[in-house]
């Protein structure tokens, strides 16, 4: 499928997860992707395993240093950036092991774990885009799509700060695509519509609690769809995969 021939692709984070699994679909589609992970190992290997039409790029998301050396390398390399998808983000497994079944109030999370996930997800974002945009304004244009979550998940008992960090990134991206309204770059929201099966889930989750969990891949009609011709015109949408046909539909 050469449905994106041409189309150079950024996923943050796209070496585990929703990164992976629009990754995967992105490249089936025929898109240029670079995945970036914090080791450059693992956006390596990731890269090897996805086929030729993918590379790898070190991104530490939350330094800005790294951030604008791993932007420069992606120009040098590929020419541009046509879609960005802001992805790279860390869930409660990191603060609470056990979230799902033993939630932690927020007054147990430690300050440290609650910076990481804001620092990953929210600053992660605003960094990289604001690193972006610029080039994609003075160029050709260009898409920002930024994965968000469910409103019920930003808001959940023993959600923070996983949640809260949803909630931040979400309005980060509306207040982007207001920056961007009548520009040549367009900014959309993504969501999976429910808790997926992905490293962030506890290994110990019941099995009746595990099998309600959705595929990852549900990610990758609306990421292509996002970064193909057909969303031309596409802006400041929040688009739920589990409902992406729908949506496409009424769109």
């Amino acid at each position: 499928m050469t449905r994106l021939a041409g189309t150079r692709v950024v996923v943050t984070g796209g070496t585990t997860g929703l990164g992976r699994a629009m990754a995967e679909a992105l490249v089936r589609a025929g898109a240029r992707v670079i995945v970036t992970s914090r080791r450059q190992s693992r956006a390596e290997a990731v890269a090897v395993e996805l086929g030729p039409l993918a590379q790898a790029v070190e991104l530490d998301v939350r330094d800005e240093a790294s951030v604008l050396a791993a932007v420069d390398q992606i120009y040098e390399r590929v020419g541009g950036i046509d879609v960005l998808v802001n992805n790279a983000g860390i869930g409660m497994r990191s603060v609470n092991p056990q979230f799902l079944t033993d939630p932690q109030p927020f007054w147990e999370v430690p300050p440290a774990g609650f910076r990481a996930v804001f620092e990953t997800k929210v600053t992660g974002s605003f960094l990289v885009a604001r690193a972006v945009v610029p080039r994609m304004l003075a160029g050709t244009g260009g898409r920002i799509v930024t994965i968000s979550m469910s409103e019920q998940t930003m808001t959940r008992r023993g959600f923070v700060p996983y949640g809260p960090s949803g909630a931040a990134v979400e309005a980060l991206a509306r207040v982007m695509a207001a920056d961007l309204a009548g520009t040549s770059v367009t900014a959309n929201l993504l969501l999976p519509g429910g808790a997926t099966a992905t490293g962030m889930i506890p290994e110990e989750t019941p099995p009746e609690v595990r099998n309600r969990l959705l595929d990852p891949a549900i990610m990758g009609a609306p990421i292509v769809w996002l970064a193909s011709d057909q969303a031309t015109g596409a802006h400041d949408q929040r688009i739920v995969a589990t409902e992406f046909d729908d949506w496409l539909a009424r769109w």
